[in-house]
């Protein structure tokens, strides 16, 4: 199994801090919990740590990814099915629902779930109630379910491409996972982590990243979150072992999308007065009043459609979200 470390080794951003802080809240009950974020921020990890904290940890913990079922198999892989249900159906089969059973069902990717079975779907989170395909009869089971998705959810209720009612059913507690680009301050200690997981895995002398390197790596936008940062840590302990890491590494390894802004021409052409590398007006700035001005141009440009001012920003909508609120913005 490859490497990881603990979700609470994930970080000290405040942002994430808080989500954490919600989870060990909510783990203790049983309360459904979806989980929104980005691809590779880490949804499984949280919901297994969720898991591992509430009263189901002796129980199992299911992980059904819900994009890799297909639409033909997906009610008998989760509910299950009885002999002769189907051609094919040679004898009985569990269904994951039915395996979670006192313990907990992660759906992985739910906003990939087929309209056809999210109707059944709702049925079992109201009522517990888990009929195969073949029985009439329903067994009752006694599961906790955590939902994660990277979709815009309340996009797909409005596009019909998600159940309204399931969608409500499931966002009882919502957790949003920060993207790793907003989280420049944990680069580091995520890196090291990797760095040395990896490095005991395989029995060799970590590797290092020099100060410029790092610079980088915080500059570097992420597009594939901290599973990107774990595979380029991984490269670095199999080529690099025992080395120090400079940034000429780290631009061939992130390349192509490592170039570094030149803030300092903007400044310069504007007056300014450059300090390091990022050039400042003489009057100085407020990052406030930059930030709102921002949101307010992205949310005219797209005439107000948060999901598309928030790709403008780079930043999930609920990020957005939280900012037009800061910043009393509608």
């Amino acid at each position: 199994m490859t490497p990881s470390p603990r979700i609470d080794q994930y970080g000290n951003a405040p942002a994430f801090v808080a989500v954490l802080r919600a989870a060990r809240l909510v783990a203790i009950t049983h309360a459904t919990v979806l989980i929104h974020g980005e691809s590779g921020v880490g949804k499984e990890l949280l919901a297994r740590s969720l898991h591992d904290s509430s009263p189901r940890s002796k129980g199992p913990f299911v992980p059904v990814n819900c994009a890799a079922l297909s639409e033909s198999l997906v009610e008998s892989e989760l509910f299950g099915h009885t002999k002769g249900a189907f051609t094919g159906a040679l004898t009985d089969r569990v269904g994951r629902i039915a395996a979670a059973h006192g313990g907990t069902l992660f759906l992985d990717e739910i906003g990939d779930m087929p309209l056809s079975i999210q109707a059944k779907m709702l049925r079992f989170l109201e009522n517990g109630e888990c009929q195969p395909l073949g029985s009439e009869q329903p067994k009752q089971v006694d599961v906790r379910v955590v939902a994660a998705t990277n979709r815009d959810l309340a996009a797909f209720v409005s596009a019909g491409r998600f159940r309204q009612d399931l969608y409500y059913r499931l966002q009882v507690v919502p957790l949003s996972l920060p993207p790793l680009r907003e989280r420049g301050q944990d680069i580091e200690l995520l890196a090291s982590a990797f760095l040395d997981s990896f490095a005991k895995k395989q029995g060799v002398m970590a590797p290092s990243f020099t100060r410029s390197a790092l610079e980088w790596l915080r500059a570097y936008p992420w597009p594939g979150n901290i599973r990107e940062l774990r595979n380029l840590c991984e490269r670095a302990v199999i080529f690099q072992a025992g080395q120090r890491l400079d940034e000429s590494f780290v631009q061939a390894q992130l390349h192509p999308h490592a170039t570094r802004p030149n803030l300092g021409a903007v400044g310069q052409a504007e007056g300014g007065t450059t300090s390091g590398e990022v050039a400042l007006p003489h009057g100085g700035i407020s990052l406030d009043t930059l930030e709102r001005d921002m949101i307010r141009a992205a949310l005219l440009k797209t005439n107000g459609n948060r999901t598309h001012a928030a790709r403008l920003l780079d930043v999930s909508r609920d990020t957005l979200l939280y900012r037009m609120k800061k910043h009393a913005l509608r």
